[in-house]
């Protein structure tokens, strides 16, 4: 694949006792969206948590643009240009608007620690709130934080879960289109999981469906039917 930037290869992933991931091989490439969709329970967190090193993987391997990572931290990926939004976008409730996107500096050289005028270009509401408290924002607004924080670290890989759950549909249109940009912009590969089909089907180029830990579905849209794709993801 042109400009890979990450590959996962036979990644399997316990909780305990039970296997979540069932060797599970994907890639994602820069300028593209990746989707990783299906139902409930089926891996998707559990996969990005992998990706990001927010949860050990048991077996497989990982690389990211070309380099194979070996059970790295999260704070080793995220130096390395991994970010991850995660589902419920765990920013810091007590901490402002500004206070929050300085977290993403922990990643960076001190000579880059500067919030860039493109977040705000991207996320004017941020900027009208800079001293407003995360956690007095709408859930929406909380969402669109989220993502400018991961942006904040320069990501060369962006992992989004479910940035639509719970979100208004105005807010909803917003990140679509901050997303479709950032895929134009073509310096980074983005890895989207998300429930609500036409919204990722809109945004996707390339497309994984899981099901029970494993990969059942993939290619790039071209390849896949959508009616297919959509009975895959269905309940």
């Amino acid at each position: 694949m042109a400009d890979e930037v990450l590959k996962t290869e036979g990644l399997t992933l316990h909780y305990g006792g039970s296997q979540i991931l069932n060797g599970i091989d994907m890639a994602a490439a820069k300028g593209e969206i990746t989707c990783v969709m299906g139902t409930n329970g089926v891996g998707k967190t559990s996969l990005l948590k992998a990706i990001s090193g927010t949860h050990a993987y048991s077996g497989g391997s990982l690389s990211l643009n070309g380099e194979a990572i070996s059970h790295a931290s999260a704070h080793a990926l995220a130096q390395k240009g991994v970010a991850y939004v995660p589902q419920g976008r765990d920013i810091f409730p007590l901490l402002t608007v500004r206070e929050n996107l300085e977290t993403g500096f922990a990643c960076l050289p001190k000579s880059e620690h500067n919030i860039p005028d493109h977040i705000f270009e991207l996320f004017p509401i941020l900027k009208e709130f800079l001293n407003r408290r995360g956690g007095d924002l709408s859930g929406g607004q909380q969402q669109q934080l989220a993502i400018a924080r991961a942006l904040i670290t320069k990501p060369k890989l962006l992992l989004l879960d479910e940035p639509t759950e719970g979100i208004q549909p105005n807010i909803i249109q917003q990140i679509g289109r901050v997303i479709a940009l950032l895929r134009e912009q073509a310096d980074m590969a983005i890895v989207l999981v998300e429930q609500y089909f036409s919204f990722a089907y809109d945004l996707g180029d390339r497309f994984y469906v899981l099901e029970r830990g494993a990969v059942k579905m993939s290619g790039q849209k071209a390849e896949l039917d959508r009616d297919a794709l959509l009975a895959g993801v269905s309940v």
